[in-house]
């Protein structure tokens, strides 16, 4: 019969990691959070092949003691709680005292630190969780921590890792929302010996948000004022749902500084656009809430991402009227809410973007949209009488057909969705593409770059050459001919965002999502016609499966006399 036993101090340290630190970002997180809380106001963070080979944190801090230092190393061992009423009021992003022994006991681990009045500081080395050495050390206030080969001895957890670029696109998106959260402090983030960015200290808010936004979507950023409910304040910005994406990820949310996630929140944002938003998606937003710490829990997950509010619908109905007067606010002025100019802008030196030549016509090997609608059919392949009669229109959108059976409607869009998604599935072939005279930019940020990076020759075969432009924006060099510059970055955006959302490998899965996207806009750029419904179905019933859409909606829907008879029989049985 198994024995009942105490774990040992490294194996509980070791499963705490489990919780705490899912991957390098998760470390990088904690020890940004323990510098925040320490008053830091530089931060540099420096990373090497994803953050698995080494991770080193360095602020200027308080610092700490010998004593301090060494205390830290142990399991729940914190300066931010004494007693349990404590919980009930916490301010502080750390207050576990787990993240550094778990860091500790997963990597190998070095710790500096001194304080701003000591001669000298304290130089703790740790390897899997052991204490190695201690000793007096030259450094200047504040801590400097490196992690080094993270889960060197937890093989299992380490071969779940991603990809370098994708373990450091984590990094760098956590380090955006410490960046947002704490506007006042400088942030410095270096990859393999290269700066990524160095964010100054005391940027406004809307200096920060700009910056991750880019400079176009921050001029139609629109302005939250400051709205109070009992105990809950708050402030921010949005987009309009012009740029409503799939996905809560373009949501950054701070509760007293601290990023969090809560459903609440995202349906008090839902809720402020009184349904001007599309079904599955949710508005891009940046909020920054005040809230007396007694509402709100947030010691309920391991990471504390999610928090439990304990009044829910009062911070949701705070958040709706904030949106609500914003939108109304953005709609009377006509204009722009955000300033025409950033301090930020001013000091960033301008991108130059190279314009091609001359406007080219490039092709992808694929035959346009128009001619995947000829009637022609392939060589060989005969067609057979349809059983259908062309009836009419109904209000130029659907055709009417008679069957055997009864009433047939046909969506035209539908139809030609389907037969453009499985010809470009069917043939080698790629899409027309017109290269573009000013490349376009877009910015979804560092995880989605590197995803669409990832998936760059699905994306060439589908008519749209990328490259990375650096800092979290691509450079789109063609679009497909049936696009347009001005309906063209929310489409990118969508794409991408379902890539992420996905993790779709490379390859023809990755191509097929991309058709299935593409197909749909290609269908929507023309009218429909449902005058050339027989021309239409002729084609369609040449497809694999030509009774619905490449996301499952019908290309035909059938009324079969009987249930029409029965509709007008008023329920009663009716004679055929």
């Amino acid at each position: 019969m198994p024995r009942i036993r105490i774990l040992p101090e490294i194996l509980a340290s070791q499963v705490a990691a489990g919780e705490v630190v899912e991957r390098p970002a998760s470390a990088v997180k904690e020890l940004v959070e323990n510098s925040l809380d320490a008053g830091a106001r530089e931060i540099l963070v420096e990373i090497r092949r994803g953050g698995a080979a080494l991770l080193r944190v360095i602020d200027d801090g308080s610092g700490m003691s010998r004593d301090d230092a060494l205390l830290s190393l142990e399991r729940h061992a914190t300066s931010k709680l004494s007693e349990a009423k404590d919980l009930a009021a916490i301010r502080t992003l750390g207050f576990r005292g787990e993240a550094v022994p778990s860091i500790a006991s997963v990597s190998r681990f070095r710790l500096m630190t001194r304080e701003p009045q000591a001669v000298s500081g304290t130089e703790i080395s740790v390897e899997g969780g052991v204490m190695r050495d201690v000793r007096e050390a030259g450094c200047a206030p504040g801590t400097v921590v490196e992690v080094r080969d993270l889960f060197f001895n937890i093989p299992a957890r380490r071969k779940f890792l991603r990809a370098e670029s994708t373990e450091a696109a984590h990094v760098e998106h956590q380090l955006r929302l410490h960046a947002l959260a704490a506007a006042g402090v400088r942030f410095r983030f270096r990859k393999d010996e290269r700066e990524v960015f160095d964010l100054p200290g005391g940027m406004s808010r809307l200096d920060r948000v700009r910056w991750i936004t880019g400079t176009e979507l921050g001029r139609e950023l629109v302005v939250l004022p400051l709205t109070h409910g009992n105990g809950v304040a708050a402030e921010g910005f949005i987009l309009p749902a012009l740029h409503a994406r799939k996905g809560r990820r373009h949501q950054c949310v701070f509760l007293n500084g601290r990023p969090v996630e809560d459903a609440a929140i995202s349906r008090g944002l839902a809720e402020g656009f009184r349904g001007a938003l599309t079904d599955g998606l949710h508005p891009c937003a940046w909020l920054w809430i005040d809230m007396e710490p007694a509402l709100v829990d947030v010691n309920v997950h391991p990471a504390k991402r999610e928090i439990r509010l304990h009044r829910p619908h009062e911070l949701r109905e705070v958040l709706a009227s904030a949106v609500r007067e914003g939108l109304a606010r953005a709609e009377m002025a006509k204009r722009p809410v955000a300033p025409a100019a950033s301090k930020l802008a001013e000091a960033l030196p301008a991108r130059t973007v190279w314009p091609a030549s001359i406007p080219v016509q490039r092709q992808f090997e694929m035959p346009a949209a128009v001619a995947a609608f000829d009637p022609v059919g392939a060589p060989g392949v005969e067609t057979k009488a349809l059983p259908f009669r062309y009836l009419g229109s109904l209000h130029d959108r659907f055709a009417l057909l008679e069957s055997a059976d009864g009433l047939v409607l046909l969506d035209p869009r539908a139809a030609r969705e389907r037969i453009l998604y499985e010809r470009w599935l069917e043939t080698n072939d790629g899409f027309h593409s017109q290269a573009l005279l000013v490349p376009l930019l877009l910015e979804p940020g560092p995880r989605e770059c590197e995803v669409a990076l990832r998936h760059r020759e699905e994306f060439a075969r589908a008519g749209i050459e990328l490259e990375d432009f650096g800092s979290g924006t691509l450079r789109i060099g063609s679009l497909p001919d049936f696009l347009h510059i001005d309906d063209s970055r929310a489409l990118l955006a969508g794409l991408i965002d379902d890539l992420v959302a996905g993790q779709v490998p490379g390859g023809r899965l990755a191509f097929e999502m991309l058709a299935r996207h593409l197909a749909r806009r290609a269908a929507m750029a023309e009218s429909p016609r449902p005058q050339e419904a027989m021309k239409l179905l002729e084609v369609l019933f040449r497809c694999e499966l030509p009774y619905c859409a490449p996301d499952g909606r019908p290309t035909l829907s059938e009324f079969s006399l009987r249930e029409l008879e029965r509709r007008f029989a008023g329920g009663r049985s009716a004679p055929l």
